[in-house]
């Protein structure tokens, strides 16, 4: 008997992947959790059956959520994650010695179980002693923060169900304020390919824009994601992510990456001709 994990992105498009074994799944308060193996991508990890990560693509995602920011500003020393129950994020941020705190805040406590129990190497940084973990709903932690962090990232869901707090205007309004007067958010950004995921691009880019002076995007190209071409929000208060940034200063902290260069700094902030186009046209 064949099984195979089906994923709809699109009302005309579907994603297979065959799997060898389903690992694990359980329903939390929340939303379902499946943890499946597959011949081609390894374990991989699903919320109400969309993918989040596979073992074999997921150091894109995170590396890209990550090293961006931080080869912006290297004194960043205060983080907070909301989201990211996977651990990636925090395992890339924690590779920096310069970085004194970070916050994690996942909203579901079984996502980060799950993760420490069968995505090992994922999940492998989030014992560092510089992380503190809090579940709770990343708006509510955040909305009585002021002038605290040097970066925010939100590594979330898609703006559904539990996700879709963290793609309001009142949620990026708070975040501008958590920041301090060089402070950077970064957040997953959706893709501009099928309508669904541009309709959330678009209307999340202007609600950014209402709030922060730099409001620039960035692709990466991730094939278990919907049609394998993302992209990523870098909105600062004053950085600009290529004027400020130096190939020098961060090539020389000697972080090995799999996908994330500086060559790839510049280029992926040129983006296709349809996707600004989207941007020009963005509503909320």
């Amino acid at each position: 008997m064949e099984l195979w994990y089906t994923e709809e992105h699109s009302p005309n498009v579907r994603f297979s992947i065959k799997v060898n074994k389903h690992i694990y799944s359980a329903q939390s308060e929340y939303q379902r959790i499946d943890v499946m193996e597959a011949e081609e991508f390894g374990r991989f990890f699903t919320l109400d059956s969309l993918m989040m990560l596979t073992e074999k693509d997921e150091f894109i995602y995170h590396e890209m959520i990550t090293h961006v920011p931080m080869a912006v500003n290297p004194n960043i020393k205060n983080v907070l994650v909301i989201g990211g129950g996977d651990g990636g994020t925090v395992r890339e941020l924690t590779r920096y010695k310069q970085i004194e705190n970070i916050e994690l805040v996942e909203i579901d406590k079984l996502v980060v179980d799950v993760c420490k129990e069968y995505f090992k190497f994922t999940a492998s940084c989030l014992k560092d002693k510089r992380v503190n973990i809090y579940y709770e709903d990343g708006l509510k932690y955040i909305r009585n923060k002021n002038n605290e962090y040097d970066l925010i990232i939100v590594d979330s869901t898609d703006p559904f169900g539990p996700g879709e707090g963290l793609f309001t205007k009142e949620f990026y309004g708070c975040c501008y304020r958590a920041l301090n007067e060089n402070g950077i958010l970064v957040n997953q950004h959706e893709s501009p390919y099928y309508k669904i995921y541009s309709d959330s691009l678009q209307s999340a880019h202007a609600r950014l824009k209402a709030f922060f002076p730099i409001t620039m995007l960035y692709q990466a190209h991730i094939p278990t994601y919907p049609s394998g071409y993302w992209l990523f929000g870098f909105s600062s208060k004053g950085l600009n992510p290529i004027k400020d940034f130096d190939a020098k200063r961060w090539n020389n902290l000697l972080i090995e990456t799999k996908y994330y260069n500086t060559n790839l700094h510049v280029g992926c902030f040129q983006l296709p001709t349809y996707v600004n186009k989207l941007l020009e046209n963005s509503y909320e």
